[in-house]
């Protein structure tokens, strides 16, 4: 049998985190996965996915994620059913995140309004502009 779900999209919303009973970290998003194709009117619909991480993943993407940010969330599918406070029967469809990796870099975070770290700060090289000309140091 194999559950494996990869999606990538961006966050509607900023995690939550919380804990369980015992201090486990459980973290929920949503994730806005644009479809591939587009509709008769031109336009590409988009699903909302929900995402549960737990433990060392739900407190980094906690830390690290805000909305916006582009994320590729690899895990499984979960369908949970539950009742409603009418008593009527319902089901939802979560994805249990394993990992999540950044899917945008942190230059295309910063033109999102999220503040970050320049890459020359942060220990990463920085592109040198098209008027700035510096010789080869060998």
């Amino acid at each position: 049998m194999l559950n494996k779900i990869i999606l990538m999209g961006r966050l509607t919303r900023d995690p939550e985190l919380r804990k369980t009973g015992s201090g486990t970290a459980v973290t929920s998003f949503t994730l806005a996965v644009d479809r591939d194709f587009k509709t008769q009117d031109g336009e590409k619909d988009t699903d909302f996915i929900d995402v549960v991480a737990w433990r060392g993943t739900a407190e980094f993407v906690f830390k690290y994620f805000a909305k916006g940010r582009m994320a590729v969330v690899e895990g499984r599918l979960q369908i949970r059913n539950w009742t409603d406070k009418d008593g009527g029967k319902r089901r939802s469809a979560e994805v249990i995140a394993d990992n999540v990796y950044f899917g945008d870099s942190k230059r295309n975070v910063s033109e999102l309004g999220t503040q970050s770290e320049s890459p020359a700060q942060d220990g990463g090289f920085q592109e040198l502009g098209e008027d700035e000309e510096g010789e080869l140091p060998f």
